[in-house]
């Protein structure tokens, strides 16, 4: 009877022991850690099975494991035996899911969640979210680019989940959004106790080409460049430093985005408001060369008035030539105010004109008829462009180059660099132009024809015969007598009655300077004494004839 009772209460516990479900591989259960080794903490999971698990599952990033016997914990579990009829488990595991399950309710919520940075990675950095791993980008870091993430390593802090996907395991963090939200907050309170116009303290905590921003205790303002100074600054660092505390003024709010421009040269008085009393027009002052463009130089006046010589003004002799190469950075150079407009902030300067007019200097130097000499600078199809003093030229036209060559061929005779003699014979200060003569340099013609006069009648040797005229000479210059000023008489207007070595008695019809020419005429000569003749013999009224009167010429002539 006894051992009948015994074998019926087994058989009841056994099969209230079969009824207890067996845990379900892949979902989490929790155990009891019953012993610590070798690395490895063993769990007792219940239903008869234990099961292994490294410490450092134990371990949240940057610190040491936190696990002891006798303490419940969750597992993950993978599989109810393994070859050595161990349950495989994993505390990992089992954080990740219960970590999946948490982030996604505050991902929902759109609220915070605690994490730690761990790792870098490619495009960012790697956070443990308390068992889940999430990616940072970084740009996401924070609300300006990070050099150096080595103090962010591992320290607990708030994140927002910018995207998740539980089926594919991925999960976005964000720290800046973070950051941004409480700079928001306190944007608005130092906003909401400021306004335009306000001069308050603050610490340049960033230095940009741009400008600096300045913290005013809590939320930072853009004090740009141009705002600095009144005089050009070409870079924030030359007034500024890293951590200095300086005296700005609240220039513009933007209650929208909570930008707040700074100034620091509005608490300073305005240099503008005396230009026109120190820089009358037409005086000269020394300034320093500030910036050079390819329009012209800028020249400081004084710190904060800056003023533009332009190209056109800077040289009286190098046209088309870049400012660089007339004035150089730094310099300090006397300049001429031409022009100021207060309400553009302009001024207009000139270099040339601290300078005297070189064309002007060297006309008074040297008036027409001077000889000069100096260099062939250039050569043209039109003439020679020669160096002279005060670094302008003179040019010497094809017609001036040679009495005895053509323009064309006498220039042949010149190279660039060879020096030259010329004569001035125009000078045009307006037109910034110089005539010069070589051809003038040759005297000779005036001596020969000192003395001869339109009218005169002179005697010349023929040294050609042509068929248009003869050519013939008179003490050293040649002048050419056409056919029809050969004789009054048409029949004997012919070139062959002459041979070369005769000497002709001609009237002078005109003395030409320029082209070293004497107008020369047979005919004139003979008209002339035909008139002569009969103003003093007779005339066609008084019935003689013309032969008469010229043969009584002819009488009275050799008594």
């Amino acid at each position: 009877m006894c051992a009948k009772a015994t074998m019926e209460e087994f058989e009841a516990l056994l099969n209230e022991s079969l009824e207890i479900d067996t845990p379900e591989e892949g979902s989490v259960v929790r155990g009891k850690v019953i012993a610590i080794e070798a690395g490895q903490a063993i769990i007792d999971v219940g239903y008869k099975m234990e099961g292994r698990v490294d410490l450092k599952e134990f371990a949240n990033p940057g610190e040491a494991p936190d696990i002891a016997v006798g303490d419940e914990v969750e597992v993950y579990l993978r599989s109810a035996e393994n070859a050595r009829g161990e349950a495989v488990i994993s505390r990992e595991m089992a954080r990740r899911e219960a970590a999946w399950d948490r982030l996604e309710t505050a991902y929902a919520e759109d609220a915070r969640v605690d994490g730690a940075i761990f790792g870098r990675v490619k495009g960012g950095f790697t956070v443990d979210l308390g068992g889940a791993v999430a990616f940072l980008p970084g740009s996401q870091v924070d609300v300006r680019p990070v050099r150096d993430a080595g103090p962010l390593m591992g320290m607990k802090q708030p994140f927002q989940i910018l995207k998740m996907d539980r089926r594919r395991g991925n999960i976005v963090v964000s720290r800046r959004a973070i950051l941004e939200e409480s700079r928001a907050e306190q944007r608005a309170e130092v906003i909401a106790k400021i306004k335009e116009g306000d001069t308050v303290d603050g610490v340049v905590k960033n230095i940009t080409e741009y400008g600096a921003f300045v913290d005013l205790g809590g939320v930072d303002g853009l004090l740009h460049v141009t705002d600095m100074a009144w005089r050009r600054v070409n870079h924030p660092s030359e007034i500024l430093s890293i951590g200095e505390t300086v005296k700005v003024q609240v220039i513009k709010i933007n209650k929208d985005t909570h930008r707040i421009s700074l100034g620091m040269k509005q608490l300073q008085d305005d240099p503008w408001d005396s230009v026109e009393a120190k820089f009358p027009l037409g005086s000269v002052h020394q300034g320093r060369v500030t910036n050079i463009t390819d329009y012209g130089a800028f020249v400081e006046l004084e710190p904060g008035v800056e003023g533009l010589v332009h190209v056109s003004e800077m040289s009286w002799t190098k046209k088309n030539v870049h400012p660089g190469k007339i004035v150089s950075t730094s310099q300090e150079v006397d300049v001429m105010v031409l022009e100021i407009d207060s309400a553009k902030r302009r001024v207009s300067l000139g270099l040339k004109q601290t300078m005297r007019n070189p064309w002007e200097v060297f006309a008074e130097t040297h008036p027409v008829g001077t000889r000069v000499e100096g260099e062939v600078k250039n050569i043209t199809e039109f003439g020679l462009f020669v160096g002279l003093d005060g670094d302008i030229d003179g040019m010497v036209h094809l017609s001036d180059l040679s009495w005895d060559q053509r323009g064309e061929e006498a220039i042949q005779n010149y190279r660039k660099g060879d020096t030259v003699e010329a004569v001035v014979t125009e000078v045009d200060v307006e037109k910034e132009r110089i005539s010069l003569s070589i051809k003038g340099l040759d005297n000779s013609f005036s001596d020969v024809v000192e003395g001869v006069k339109r009218g005169s009648v002179i005697t010349v040797a023929v040294t050609a015969i042509e068929d248009g005229g003869i050519e013939v000479e008179y003490e050293g210059a040649k002048s050419f007598i056409r056919r029809s000023d050969l004789s009054r008489d048409r029949a004997e207007q012919r070139p062959e009655r002459f041979q070369v070595g005769d000497k002709v008695d001609v009237r002078v019809t005109n003395v030409d300077a320029k082209t070293r020419r004497l107008g020369l005429s047979i005919k004139a000569r003979e008209i002339a004494e035909e008139k002569e003749a009969v103003e003093q013999y007779g005339s066609s009224d008084s019935g003689a004839s013309l032969g008469d009167i010229l043969g009584a010429a002819l009488k009275g002539e050799n008594k």
